[in-house]
């Protein structure tokens, strides 16, 4: 009996074993990856990344952090009702944007919606201090598997300068509003403010504006999403030439309510796009550049804010 119980019990714990490796195959490593105080706090598969980075992926993204906001879509001189930043669930959204899109030794990493850095809650007439809409695009392209392609930012003039810079490494370029029908992942942009920036002047060094994704075409139409839209992560319709483009072959823009100037082409890794031939983990500083890290590409000295009055008629603080 003794025996025929010990025999039972080998023969379970034989079973709940791991069933053996197929003949000649071998085991899954772990993949290697850099870990750093500036990455280690990025999930493993943006930091790697585990996919090359997608276009699809950028665009469901966005979608996604669309539709946790309600789905708002945002209309010329016309304000919503909710302040959606600062309510319950979504504030906290906006803490994952400025977490995992920039630096986490910025002291902006540690804000939300609600809140600086050291918990407090900000009054809403501050909002404009806590400006969040590059942080959004920062943490899109980051989750999206950019990894150290993108040069993520609190202020959207660092990465189209380093786009219109040819900045090594990174998987961005500038095109004219009038000769580039956007694509659907590409960022158009904005200036806003006092001072005019023209496509020409770039690299122009930090200005205050505003980028938004495309995620939809339709003749004459562009459907776009954005940070810190009207406070929220909301849509907006940009009218388009029939084929596309911001601005007719004069250079004048279609759209009469936004100051469009620059669209900055992803260039994205699995639509077939060839990634950057050099990564900038292997680049060393040179001369008086910014130099970028490999996960994070924000280790730079820190420049000034930039501040600037939002459009009116909206309630939009996207002004970085």
């Amino acid at each position: 009996m003794r025996q025929a119980a010990v025999t039972l019990t080998v023969a379970i714990l034989a079973g709940c074993a791991a069933a053996p490796s197929p003949r000649g195959a071998v085991p899954k490593q772990p993949m290697p990856q850099a870990v750093s105080g500036i990455t280690a706090h990025i999930p493993p598969f943006a930091r790697w990344p585990y996919e090359r980075f997608s276009r699809e992926a950028a665009v469901q993204i966005a979608l996604a952090e669309w539709r946790a906001f309600r789905q708002p879509v945002v209309y010329p001189n016309v304000e919503p009702p909710e302040d959606e930043e600062r309510e319950e669930g979504l504030w906290q959204r906006v803490g994952l944007y400025w977490w995992l899109g920039l630096d986490p030794s910025w002291f902006e990493s540690g804000w939300t919606g609600i809140h600086d850095q050291n918990g407090q809650v900000f009054s809403a007439d501050r909002d404009g201090f806590y400006a969040w809409s590059a942080a959004f695009i920062s943490y899109v392209m980051r989750m999206a598997g950019a990894g150290g392609s993108f040069p993520y930012s609190e202020t959207h003039s660092d990465y189209i300068n380093a786009a219109a810079a040819h900045t090594p490494g990174v998987a961005l370029q500038v095109e004219r509003i009038e000769a580039y029908a956007p694509q659907i992942g590409d960022l158009i942009c904005l200036w806003r403010g006092a001072r005019p920036v023209a496509f020409d002047q770039l690299p122009a060094g930090r200005f205050p504006g505003h980028c938004d994704l495309v995620v939809s075409i339709r003749p004459a139409q562009l459907a776009v999403i954005g940070g810190n839209v009207d406070n929220a992560v909301a849509m907006k319709y940009i009218p388009a030439t029939l084929d596309g483009r911001l601005a007719g072959p004069n250079g004048v823009v279609i759209d009469p309510d936004h100051h469009w100037f620059v669209v900055v082409k992803v260039l994205y890794q699995r639509d077939g796009t060839a990634p950057p031939l050099n990564a900038i983990s292997a680049l060393p500083p040179t001369d008086n550049r910014l130099s970028y890290s490999p996960a994070a590409a924000t280790s730079r000295p820190r420049p000034a804010l930039i501040m600037a009055s939002a459009n009116p008629g909206s309630r939009s603080s996207a002004n970085r």
